[in-house]
Parts: C-alpha cells; sequence; structure tokens
C-alpha cells in the first residue's frame, strides 16, 4: 500500500546509513513537576531509539504557559539553535504537542526539521504495521496530521532527499490548494476502506457471540509484556520483543481455562503516555475487541519506574474508547525482575496477581483467578433440557459451568453459569423458578437441596 505521494508506508522512514542525530525538548508547564518532564524525555528518548535515531542532547524549561510563536521562549529557542550547531542534530523533536504555526516558525529558526511526540509514535507505526488494516489505520493518522502543516513556499516540500524520523513530516508542495484536495480524497478513501474492513470484523465478532465463549481482551502500557502473556497461555507464536509497539495487530486465540471452560482471548496495540488522538481515533474499530470484552487483563510492567503512571495512561485511553466499564483484572507482569515480586503493587491493588510471563511464575494462579472472575460475571440460569436435545445438553457443559443437575423421565435439569450470549443462545430452555412450571421448579428446589 502507498500514500498518494507514492510512499510505502510499510516501509522503513529511516535511512539506515546512518542514524540520526535528535535533540529532544521538555517545557514543565504549570501545574507539571519537573519530576515528569523528565520521565517523559525518557520515554521520549526510548521512543526515538525505537524510531531508529539518536538522542545527542536534550534541553528543558519551565514556563506558565507555552510560547504562541515557538512554544518555548525566544531566547531559549536562541539556546536551542546554539545547542543543534554545537552537537551536529538533524532534528528536533519536543515531548509537547506541537501546533503547525509552531512547528513552522521553529523550522525557519532552528534551519533543521522540528516534530512532536506525536510525529514519532506515528512514525514507529508506519514502520510497524503490516497487515492491510494497520496500513490503513496508519495511514489516515498520517495524513490527518499532515494535512494542517502543509504550507506554501520552498520549506513545505512533501519529500526530502533522504529519510529520518521527520521525513515524513515535511511540508507540501507549492500547489497547496491540489495538496489538500488530494490527501482529503486519500481520507475519504482510507476511511471508507476502513468501515468496510469494520463491517467484517463486526460479522466475525457475530460469529464469535454465536459460539457463547467468554471473550478476555488483554490491554496495557507498551512493552509491558502482553504479546509475551499471550504466547505463554496459547503458543501463538506472536512477535515478542522488548522494544515499543513491537506489535499493531489483534491476535485473538482459544484458551482453555483450569476448569475447562474455554474463552477467547485477545492481544491489542500497547498504549503510551499522550498517545496521539488521531491514532486512537485510527485504531478505534481494532480497539473495539476491549469495548465489546467480557473481561479486560490489564497488564502492568511491574519493573518499571512508574507503573502507577503508566496504570493510568492505559485507563485514559479505555476512558476515551468507552471501554472504562468493562470489568478488570489487574496482572502485575516481570515479578521476576523485581527484589519484593511486586508484592508492594499487589497490596495496593485489590484482586490483583503477579506473573512472570517470561518464565511462568505465577501463571497457575493466574489462571485460576482469571477462572474465578469470569465465573462472577457469569449469571446462574435454571434450564431443563428433553433427553431427545443432547447436541444442547453438551453445549451447556461446553460454554459454561454447570453447578447442579437433576434427571427425570423427560429430561434433564440443570443450573448452570452462562455468558449472555450463551444464554441468549439456550433461551428456549431457560426455565424462570419464580414463574415456569410447577413440576419444573419444583425439580430445580430439589436439585438446591441435594446441593446444599
Amino acid at each position: 500500500m502507498t500514500n498518494p505521494y507514492g510512499e510505502a508506508l510499510g516501509s522503513t522512514l529511516i535511512d539506515r546509513s546512518f542514524r540520526e542525530k535528535i535533540v529532544i525538548v521538555g517545557v514543565t508547564l504549570a501545574g507539571q513537576t519537573e519530576e515528569a518532564t523528565d520521565a517523559g524525555l525518557d520515554e521520549l528518548e526510548l521512543l526515538v531509539d525505537t524510531a531508529g535515531a539518536d538522542v545527542v542532547a536534550r534541553l528543558t524549561q519551565r514556563r506558565a504557559t507555552p510560547d504562541h510563536t515557538w512554544f518555548i521562549g525566544q531566547g531559549k529557542a536562541q539556546e536551542l539553535k546554539m545547542l543543534c550547531l554545537a552537537v551536529d542534530a538533524d532534528t528536533v523533536v519536543f515531548n509537547n504537542e506541537l501546533h503547525p504555526a509552531q512547528q513552522f516558525q521553529l523550522e525557519k529558526l532552528l534551519g533543521r526539521t522540528a516534530i512532536d511526540r506525536t510525529a514519532v509514535i506515528l512514525d514507529i507505526f508506519a514502520q510497524n504495521a503490516r497487515t492491510p488494516e494497520g496500513k490503513a489505520q496508519v495511514e489516515l493518522a498520517l495524513l490527518r496530521y499532515r494535512l494542517p502543516r502543509l504550507r506554501r513556499g520552498s520549506s513545505a516540500k512533501l519529500s526530502q532527499q533522504r529519510g529520518g524520523v521527520g521525513a515524513r513530516f515535511g511540508g507540501g508542495e507549492t500547489k497547496l490548494e491540489t495538496d489538500r484536495r488530494q490527501i482529503n480524497r486519500r481520507i475519504r478513501a482510507l476511511e471508507s476502506e476502513l468501515r468496510q474492513l469494520g463491517e467484517t470484523r463486526s460479522l466475525q465478532r457475530k460469529q464469535r457471540d454465536r459460539s457463547g465463549l467468554a471473550e478476555v481482551t488483554i490491554v496495557g502500557y507498551t512493552n509491558a509484556g502482553k504479546s509475551t502473556l499471550l504466547n505463554r497461555l496459547t503458543d501463538a507464536g506472536v512477535l515478542a520483543e522488548d522494544r515499543l509497539f513491537a506489535t499493531l495487530d489483534p491476535t485473538t486465540r482459544r484458551l482453555s481455562l483450569p476448569g475447562g471452560e474455554p474463552v477467547l482471548l485477545t492481544d491489542t496495540v500497547g498504549f503510551v503516555r499522550q498517545l496521539p488522538h488521531g491514532l486512537v481515533e485510527a485504531f478505534k474499530g481494532t480497539l473495539e475487541t476491549a469495548v465489546t470484552a467480557d473481561l479486560l487483563i490489564h497488564v502492568v510492567d511491574s519493573s518499571s519506574g512508574d507503573p502507577e503512571g503508566q496504570i493510568a495512561a492505559v485507563r485514559t485511553v479505555l476512558e476515551e474508547i468507552g471501554a472504562d466499564t468493562v470489568p478488570e483484572f489487574v496482572v502485575f507482569n516481570k515479578s521476576d525482575l523485581c527484589d519484593d515480586g511486586a508484592s508492594g503493587l499487589l497490596d495496593d491493588h485489590t484482586g490483583s496477581v503477579a506473573v512472570s510471563a517470561a518464565t511462568g511464575d505465577g501463571i497457575e494462579h493466574f489462571l485460576a483467578v482469571l477462572g474465578d472472575r469470569l465465573r462472577s460475571l457469569d449469571t446462574v440460569i435454571s434450564l431443563h433440557i428433553p433427553w431427545s436435545r443432547g447436541d444442547v445438553i453438551a453445549s451447556v457443559h461446553r460454554e459454561g459451568q454447570v453447578v447442579a443437575t437433576r434427571e427425570d423421565v423427560d429430561g434433564v435439569s440443570m443450573k448452570a453459569r452462562l455468558s449472555s450470549a450463551s444464554a441468549g443462545r439456550l433461551a428456549e430452555w431457560i426455565i424462570d423458578d419464580h414463574t415456569g412450571e410447577a413440576a419444573n421448579a419444583a425439580a430445580l428446589r430439589d436439585i438446591d437441596k441435594e446441593n446444599v
């Protein structure tokens, strides 16, 4: 797939013959702390490294509000220019979001590309997108980011002579309106393509719903170990590397819990602080797996410097996509890298567990708790099924947890924990204990007595 300018979105944006030199900039605004700014720059440095470049210097400033022209103050902007000359930097990356006008003025002053954190994350996603849907989602976010940054003049060229972290975010050709129309047409085409893919995914989801299996979605901060956990549980064989945003495309596998109940387990794209809104919008179709899940497994890197901050960042994105009402099961991964085995974090988060997806430590306990959590979400339903419908009896045993049975000449009366999807499919055989037939109600009361 290529964008309107013939660039392959799945290809690398970096010229591998050299590593770009990057200066990163962080501004501490009112209500923020310098510690948070330093932590943000540390993460930005990891993002830049993932994109294929090297951070050679960093610059910080405290301001009450951003400068409307350069974001940083005029004096600081001149200091930044001298720093770039001293280290021979190719690009400047701001940890804060730049408005198009600020980006334009900075590039005029500095004489080099100036981009923000959003551009770096988009660059990484463009490198890692593999499936047609993933490539379309990333290209849509890229074009939405690029559109307001098109400008007239020689500084606004749609392509540069060499690659680089900021290469994709150069300006535009002199035919500004033509470029805008071209981008808008491509955006509409991508939106239509993603809608069609969304309809296909909706049909697939309906087929999964008819299976009656509970759906569990793994969410978490990028590089928290979500894919490693999926591989440990299901032998999925998905890519799992110690780097940010190693996988973008969701993967669903079937998992059998210790009680024998099968569930569908889905891995999703990792989240990060200040995840670009355009990416969230573009990936909403993919992230619907979190919205429609019966339970979210929130994987947290217990060895990170700020696990609570990562938890908050993930929950912010979940709220943005409407998944904040889905029950959450917090799992602290990488316990083997913590001196206390993440016991301190477990004390602060009731109901959470600690595991090491890499070594397998704690996995059995995790699965047992997962089964208990899913069963607590299911409703205990009373059914009476005739002997002639052995297929239905088998479905109840396969899709739920049978807690009590009683056999008679007409069939079998059962109490079972079933998901809402399974209950809907088996509605014909469900008995209301209060309004059902007297004989069946009595039989079910007998079942309860026998199981006391």
